[in-house]
């Protein structure tokens, strides 16, 4: 009798552990964000991310703007999306994000909202444009506090929308290959044109 009230706390203490040792194991598995944040890293997936984003912004404008107190796309700024609908549709698994801005006059809670509006008609534009309302995954607005020009006044540089790439639609165990090969494309034919050259050289110095 006594032996058996004696083993009750050591069961209770090996159960307590056991689940603790089995919460700790499941929490390994459900770390969220900076669990994913590492998990792309090693997976390479942030870097294309990264690459692609400084691509886009190098080859193609990513800002377009706007007239005061309007969301209405412009010329100007229709040829722009037509540029970044172009350049998207090269990367059928990406997605982008469109934020929104506006300059300092007005209300905090109206610019917000004129930027989300301005957001809007930009994904409407690239929607038009065949690119698929799922890839424009967020459509955000900052209203007037992220300028691009530090001014109370009136600017237009700061009535804008910005688009930038944010991520692959689905996570990858590994990324298609035609991925690097496009981030890379620039690099390889210039090592190629290098090779070539070298090549040339070496055959005209034989002969």
């Amino acid at each position: 009798m006594f032996k058996k009230l004696a083993l009750i706390p050591l069961l209770i203490s090996v159960t307590a552990c056991a689940q603790e040792v089995g919460t700790n194991y499941k929490s390994r598995n459900t770390f969220g964000a900076a669990f994913e944040n590492n998990s792309a890293v090693q997976r390479g997936e942030r870097d294309y991310v990264i690459e692609l984003g400084k691509r886009f912004a190098r080859e193609i404008p990513t800002t377009i703007n706007f007239e005061f107190n309007s969301a209405r796309l412009d010329g100007a700024a229709r040829t722009v999306l037509d540029r970044q609908a172009d350049w998207i549709k090269q990367f059928p698994e990406v997605r982008f994000t469109v934020y929104g801005h506006t300059d300092a006059v007005g209300s905090n809670s109206y610019n917000r909202a004129l930027g989300q509006r301005r957001a809007n008609a930009t994904v409407r534009y690239l929607v038009s444009k065949g690119i698929s309302r799922r890839r424009l995954e967020a459509v955000v607005s900052f209203g007037e506090t992220r300028p691009a020009i530090d001014t109370q006044d009136r600017d237009r540089r700061n009535r804008r929308t910005v688009t930038e790439v944010t991520g692959f639609l689905k996570r990858h165990q590994e990324l298609d290959g035609r991925y690097a090969q496009i981030i890379y494309r620039d690099y390889v034919e210039s090592a190629v044109a290098t090779s070539t050259l070298t090549e040339a050289s070496s055959n005209s110095s034989l002969e």
